[in-house]
């Protein structure tokens, strides 16, 4: 066990023998965990900090920029320039997640297109 865990596992022990954690809001329910499991044990508390921080690694960024401005283009008129200047945007960020080797189909919607289609025909 790491320095670290064992300080932490100690700084617990403590707190239960306290009670420090009788009072606390959830008290008795299960908890709900995340599924970090592709994640190497030595970075799962790294990688916990980050996402608990609101930090996302530099590709997932630029996925969710695109699918925001996927919905974005939807409101704004074809043949005005602010649709230009984000479709430009739109297909740089494309090309990012590309070279990252991300694959952009989650961007035309076709593949939920595809799914609901093979559904209907599984029915």
């Amino acid at each position: 066990m790491w320095l670290l865990d064992q300080w932490a596992e100690r700084h617990i022990l403590d707190a239960q023998r306290n009670g420090e954690f009788d009072s606390l809001a959830g008290s008795g329910e299960p908890i709900l965990l995340d599924d970090d499991s592709h994640v190497p044990p030595e970075l799962r508390a790294g990688y916990r900090l980050l996402k608990n921080a609101g930090c996302l690694p530099p590709e997932m960024q630029q996925r969710k920029d695109a699918l925001e401005l996927v919905d974005l283009l939807k409101t704004v008129h074809v043949q005005s320039d602010e649709y230009r200047v984000m479709s430009k945007k739109l297909a740089l960020l494309e090309l990012k997640l590309r070279q990252a080797g991300i694959n952009t189909e989650f961007l035309r919607g076709e593949y939920a297109a595809k799914l609901l289609q093979r559904i209907d025909e599984e029915k």
